[in-house]
């Protein structure tokens, strides 16, 4: 029976190499490691799916920032990676570790943000792509898979980056 547990419960380094798994061993050149490079996963959105002793999937979320070109400055949440083992995609548990973070999200009021493919993320979870349009990423992107939901979510010109909290 799988369990959706905080991600902090279990071993990073095993996190690690499920990302490996699902993502292959070249994932940290994406545009989406730039976008939280810096930054530490947002405890209470980062979430790991367990069946027993084994870690079977996880997804977690990273704090960045909208620079607008106006001067404001939005902070966002960065959804994923979502990464399930190989062996046991297309059984729900993807969906469900979204779900589960999404939900945490929604209650604290964040906006979201993610790179994904609109119509999964769109259909199931409400995601689109109307107010991402004039937003600059550090790397390349497909514009139709940048996608946001959630209150505050900028609607206007500007750039991503990682939110890097000042440490007192």
């Amino acid at each position: 029976m799988v369990q959706m547990v905080p991600i902090t419960t279990v071993d990073a380094d095993a996190v690690e190499r499920l990302l490996d798994r699902a993502f292959g061993t070249d994932r940290h050149g994406r545009t989406a490691y730039r976008l939280r490079a810096g930054t530490s996963a947002i405890p209470e959105l980062s979430i790991a799916a367990v069946d027993g002793d084994e870690l079977v999937g996880s997804i977690q979320c990273w704090p960045v920032r909208f620079a607008g070109d106006d001067g404001c400055d939005v902070p966002l949440v960065l959804v994923g990676p979502v990464a399930v083992d190989p062996e046991r995609q297309q059984g729900g548990i993807g969906r469900a570790l979204v779900a589960a973070s999404l939900a945490a999200a929604d209650a604290r009021g964040d906006a979201l943000m993610l790179i994904g493919d609109p119509e999964y993320y769109g259909r199931f979870f409400g995601f689109s792509a109307e107010a991402t349009a004039g937003w600059r990423l550090p790397g390349p992107v497909e514009a139709r898979r940048l996608l946001a939901r959630g209150p505050g979510v900028p609607a206007g010109t500007g750039a991503i980056g990682p939110r890097v909290t000042a440490v007192a």
